[in-house]
């Protein structure tokens, strides 16, 4: 269906995004029940989902608080993990600049990885849409998908200290990020990106105060940056060898 106003552009933002509620669902829930386990009770691990909404910077600010890291540590890590959407919003700008602020501050608290991924590609493949239409539709991409993260939160918060100790569901924190992780390995830099941060961090887990997963992170997007500019270099030389 074409998107001919406001209203239908949200829909069909909230239609397409749709299918992410089974991921955003189970990781929600995971939050809720380790957030319980960490001695956080139902309306903490609410206000923490609705006041953060980022899932993988709070898997690793509950990970570091679980294991009393220092509070500018466990901010810094967050604010680590997700750097990358400062990356999406720089993309995002020529599309959604025009908006009054309001609106860009309330894109900026909704921006995901689903909602960017959806986002960039409908604006790409159907530039004739106004600004307005693309805000909406970028807004509808969250019109499902944040409501189940938060209600999912809270609801594995309010049955996580019913889960049996014996079940050991704590391995299941880093499984959570290894998922999160591998659909986003999609160029050689950021495969090199994730390797060197993963060899950085064996050894710097040493490093007091936790500070072993900030290095493997600046690390990594060091690897990452010049696998990129090296790529580009190559792909320079080829271009002008032919």
């Amino acid at each position: 269906m074409a998107i001919t106003t406001t209203k239908s552009a949200f829909w069909k933002g909230f239609r397409d995004s749709a299918p992410f509620i089974f991921m955003a669902s189970p990781f929600g829930f995971l939050f809720g029940v380790l957030a319980a386990e960490a001695g956080l009770i139902v309306p903490e691990a609410f206000a923490f989902s609705l006041a953060v909404f980022a899932g993988a910077a709070q898997f690793t600010a509950l990970q570091l608080m679980q294991e009393n890291a220092p509070l500018i540590i466990i901010l810094i890590s967050a604010l680590a993990v997700n750097l990358r959407m400062a990356m999406y919003s720089a993309s995002l700008t020529p599309y959604l600049g025009d908006a009054p602020m309001w609106q860009r501050a309330l894109a900026a608290y909704f921006m995901v990885d689903q909602s960017y991924a959806l986002s960039i590609v409908k604006f790409e493949t159907e530039p004739e849409l106004t600004a307005p239409q693309r805000m909406a539709y970028f807004l509808g991409t969250n019109g499902i998908v944040a409501p189940a993260w938060v209600i999912a939160t809270a609801f594995g918060a309010l049955v996580g200290t019913r889960i049996p100790d014996s079940w050991g569901v704590d391995f299941v924190l880093p499984l959570a990020f290894l998922a999160m992780i591998g659909p986003m390995l999609r160029t050689p830099a950021h495969i090199a990106a994730c390797f060197v941060a993963v060899a950085t961090a064996l050894p710097a887990a040493a490093l007091p105060y936790n500070l072993g997963l900030i290095v493997a992170g600046i690390a990594g997007m060091i690897a990452g940056a010049q696998a990129e500019l090296w790529l580009e270099r190559q792909k320079t030389k080829s271009e002008a060898a032919q």
